[in-house]
Order: C-alpha cells, then structure tokens, then sequence
C-alpha cells in the first residue's frame, strides 16, 4: 500500500521513532508490489517491535524487522538523524523463498517528531491533489533522507509507482502519491454497516461513514474511516469528489430514496450499490422515474447488492458479499482507465 491518507496518520499519531520499510522495486514473483510499505517502530524495554502494515510476511519481512530493529537501535542510542539504506534481497537464494524473485527495499527512519514533508503531503491528500515524492539514498555528503515534495505530472498515473533513479552523488526513490482512488460514501451506521466497515478498514480505501444516530458508531473507527453525524445526509451525496463508490443501506426506506435520488442526479460517481430486494429496486426505479431520473442512470443502480452465490441473511455474509462487489467493480473500473491511457 502506498502513502495514503491512513498511513499519514499513523505515522502522525505514533509518537515514537520508526522505520520506515518501502518495496523500491520488484522482480518476478514476490510477495507484494512495488509502493508498498511497513512502519516498524519500537515498544517498551522489552525489545518487541511493533509493525503497521505489510510487505508480505515470510522470511522477507522477518529480514526486514530485522535490519529496522537494528536502524532502531542506532537510532535511539547515536544517530536520531541516520540516512535511508537500501538492500537487494533474491528471495529464493538468500531468504529460502519459493517465489523466485527479487526484492529492493528501502529503510528509512523517520524521528519524532515528524519531518515537515509528513503534514505537508497529509494536507495536499485531503485537498485531493497528490505529489511526487522524492528521497535521497546513499547521497555523498549524507542527506540524512530529507525528501522533497515535487508537483505530480497531470497525466493519469498509478499510485505508488516506485522509480529508483541513478543521479550524481547518490541514487533517488521517486514515488508517485496520488490521492486515494477507492473513496466509499457509507450511509447507515446499522447491522450490515458496520461490518462492513469492519471489513473496509482492512482495505486501501477512504470510507465516510454517514447516520443521524450518533450512538450507532463505535468509539473507536479504523484510521480509514470518518464518521459524520447528519440529519440531511443527502447532502453528503451532493458533495462527495467525482467518482465516489455510494454504498446506501440507511434504516429508513424514505432515506434511501432520497440519498439515492441525489447520487443519482449527479451521475459522476463511480459505482452505487443500495441495500434491498429486487421489490425495493423496482419500486424506487418507478418512483424516481416520476422524479425524472433517466433510465440509463437507473440501470447503474446496483440493487440488491453483493456478488451472485452468497445468500446468507446475516450481517456479516452480506457486508463479505458487498465488499466483494465493490471490489470487483473498483478493480474493473481500474482495468479500463489504463486500458484508455495506453490506447492515448
């Protein structure tokens, strides 16, 4: 997973020294893709590390805990300021793994508090603009890792795209951070809610959570996950960012309607699942007919919701069925844009 929303919160909140480990490159078969990144940070005086995030488990991780637990213990002791490292690792000959490719990572520690770069590109994330995201590595003298934030180009481009980049003194990680692009708009905090944002805070997404009933939330969310307390949640509907994923499941048949008639009158968004049977889906079709909703935004209606073969009745099968689907859709969608810019 990339530097997203999330992840700049985590690392905002932790209020320790950490490393922080990045998939630079990718070659063959390897567990997790270039952009992905773990923060492994240090707990206690017991000496157990603490990690968020993955880079694929196995051998390849527990080396990795291993050379940021040591960059840890530099760092606490002599060097709070200590320069970025990267390693080669061919993961069958020296980690005994079965995939047969190779693996470049990045180790960076990152001081408490938190380097300027980490507020800024937090900042220009929640404004839906993204950047490039440069950091010196083995630089003669030592950089001590400080990155710069360069303007992302305007032309579509993939997130979390990772570019080593040889330059005079030293080599570049170059990494393209672009505002999350799987933003869900939930409305209704009930049974199927919230499981599944209890599956959506395990996924590389941006969720508002929508209800008028404040005591339906959790106390506490997944770093993913806003709550919003709205006795109009239309109106969330109205200004959501271009290409939302609607997921409309209120407890109200009347609110539903009505969420459903603003997502729809928009028509920019990117997938709208509502909660119901094929019953609802056809009495809201004549209503918002009436209501002179065109018939070809209609059909993007997806009602009922979840993929075909999983019938189960209880809130949680129908909130694994949903995600899914939502899933599957956001990949599809995902699949035709790049299909565009490579015809252009």
């Amino acid at each position: 997973m990339s530097l997203d929303r999330a992840w700049l919160a985590a690392l905002q909140t932790q209020a320790v020294p950490c490393v922080l480990v990045t998939v630079a490159r990718a070659e063959g078969s390897v567990p997790r893709e270039a952009g992905t990144k773990m923060l492994v940070s240090q707990h206690g005086l017991s000496g157990t590390i603490g990690t968020f995030g993955t880079i694929g488990g196995g051998h390849l991780e527990l080396r990795a805990c291993e050379i940021a637990r040591a960059m840890l213990h530099t760092m606490l002791r002599t060097a709070p300021d200590a320069s970025p490292a990267h390693y080669r690792f061919p993961l069958g000959p020296s980690l005994g793994q079965c995939c047969g490719g190779a693996a470049e990572l990045v180790f960076e520690p990152i001081s408490w508090p938190r380097p300027a770069w980490v507020g800024e590109l937090a900042a220009l994330l929640a404004q839906g603009q993204g950047a490039d995201l440069v950091t010196p590595l083995d630089t003669s003298p030592p950089s001590h890792g400080t990155k710069t934030l360069r303007p992302a180009p305007a032309e579509p481009a993939v997130a979390g795209a990772c570019v080593l980049q040889t330059a005079p003194g030293g080599a570049l990680l170059i990494e393209r951070i672009l505002p999350c692009d799987l933003r869900i708009m939930l409305f209704g905090a009930g049974h199927v809610g919230s499981a599944l944002v209890g599956i959506l805070g395990n996924l590389p997404c941006e969720v508002t959570w929508i209800d008028a009933r404040e005591a339906q939330f959790p106390a506490t969310l997944p770093q993913n996950v806003c709550a919003e307390i709205d006795d109009a949640p239309e109106s969330h509907a109205r200004r959501a960012f271009p290409g939302t994923y609607f997921l409309v499941m209120t407890h109200d048949h009347a609110l539903d309607q009505a969420i459903s008639e603003a997502i729809l009158r928009r028509g920019d968004f990117a997938w709208f699942g509502l909660i119901g049977s094929a019953t609802k889906r056809r009495l809201f079709e004549r209503r918002l007919s009436a209501r002179g909703i065109a018939p070809a935004l209609l059909a993007r209606m997806s009602c009922p919701i979840g993929i075909e073969g999983i019938d189960g009745k209880q809130p949680g099968v129908i909130a694994v069925a949903v995600a899914a689907q939502l899933l599957g859709a956001h990949q599809r969608l995902r699949e035709a844009a790049l299909t565009r810019h490579e015809g252009a």
